[in-house]
C-alpha cells in the first residue's frame, strides 16, 4: 500500500469519526436539551449554533473531507486490488452526510433563521417540524460518517494484511 494512501486514510478514519461523533451529540443530547429549555429559547439558541457553524475547524472538516475522499477513492483504485471500501466510504460520505445536509438539513436550517424566535409561527416549526425532522435526519448523517469511517479502517486493514503484495496494482 502506498504510504500516502495509508496517511490519507488514517487522517480520513479520524475526522469521520470526528464529524460523527459532533452529529451523535447534537442527535443524542443537544437537540433534546434544546427542546427542554423552551420553543423560544432552543429555537434561538439554534439559530446562534447554525450561524456559528460556518466559522470553526468543523465546516473545514466537514467540505473538506470531499475532496479528500475523492482523492482517497481514485489513488485507492488505482493502486489498491481491493478498493471497494474506499470508494463505498467516499460515496458514502458524499451522499449520507453531505447530501443529506444539502438537501435536508440546511433547508430546514434557512426556514429556522428566517423565523421570530417568539413568534407563534417559529414556535411551532420548531417544536413540530424542525426538532423531530432535523435530527432524523441528523442521525443519518451520524450513521453515514461512522459507517465511513470503519470502511476506510477495514479498507487499511485489508490492505496491510496482504502482506505478499498481491493487493498492490503498482
Amino acid at each position: 500500500m502506498p504510504v500516502w494512501i495509508l496517511v490519507l486514510s488514517q487522517f480520513s478514519v479520524v475526522a469521520f469519526a470526528l464529524l460523527g461523533g459532533v452529529f451523535l451529540a447534537f442527535s443524542d443530547f443537544i437537540m433534546r436539551s434544546l427542546r427542554l429549555t423552551g420553543g423560544a429559547g432552543g429555537l434561538e439558541a439554534m439559530q446562534v449554533i447554525n450561524r456559528e457553524v460556518f466559522r470553526y475547524v468543523f465546516m473545514s472538516l466537514f467540505i473538506g473531507m470531499i475532496p479528500v475522499s475523492l482523492v482517497l477513492a481514485v489513488g485507492a483504485y488505482r493502486n489498491l486490488a481491493h478498493s471497494l471500501p474506499f470508494l463505498a466510504a467516499a460515496t458514502i460520505y458524499a451522499v449520507g452526510v453531505f447530501g443529506v445536509t444539502a438537501a435536508c438539513n440546511v433547508p430546514m436550517n434557512d426556514t429556522l433563521a428566517g423565523l421570530e424566535a417568539t413568534s407563534a409561527e417559529g414556535i411551532a416549526y420548531w417544536e413540530s417540524t424542525y426538532l423531530p425532522r432535523w435530527t432524523l435526519w441528523n442521525s443519518v448523517r451520524t450513521a453515514a460518517c461512522l459507517l465511513a469511517s470503519g470502511l476506510l479502517q477495514y479498507g487499511v486493514c485489508r490492505a496491510l494484511l496482504d502482506c505478499d503484495g498481491s493487493n498492490w496494482r503498482g
